[in-house]
């Protein structure tokens, strides 16, 4: 099984960003951490990072072309506003997993609304780096009942 893991804007700034929001890991660490878990769940990954929109929309476009199970998404900032990225996701033949490190719901009120969640298969929010990890998790399980 393989996965493509894509984190979005400032995600290259953890470590530095609001620690008590974003916690106190680097993005080096999250993306090791990532490995660890999908080594134990038998995945290969793919991590990838932009800061630009127009980057995560070929990203993903890619998916079509190359073969991957899913993909994991930290849409940033974009998770708001990118109709773009959503549309992106939405032609996709593969599942989707969107993850925020915080809990968007207790955020700001521009915060609380994802336009890339619905076209999603679900969205993990407010558990740190474990909301990537719940994600592998979820797609070794959707892996199993297949």
């Amino acid at each position: 099984m393989k996965i493509l893991v894509i984190h979005g804007p400032n995600m290259n700034l953890l470590g530095r960003r609001d620690k008590s929001i974003y916690g106190n890991l680097t993005l080096k660490e999250i993306d090791n951490m990532i490995q660890l878990e999908s080594e134990k769940l038998n995945m290969e990954v793919e991590v990838f990072q932009s800061n630009c929109e127009g980057e995560i929309i070929d990203k993903l476009h890619s998916t079509l072309d190359d073969y991957y199970n899913g993909v994991i998404i930290n849409p940033g900032g974009y998770t708001h506003y990118s109709i773009s990225i959503r549309d992106a996701i939405e032609v996709l033949n593969i599942p989707v997993i969107e993850v925020h490190l915080s809990n968007i719901f207790k955020r700001e009120d521009f915060r609380k609304k994802s336009v890339t969640a619905p076209v999603c298969e679900g969205q993990i929010s407010g558990f740190g780096v474990n909301s990537y990890l719940l994600a592998l998790e979820a797609f070794s399980i959707m892996n199993e009942n297949v």
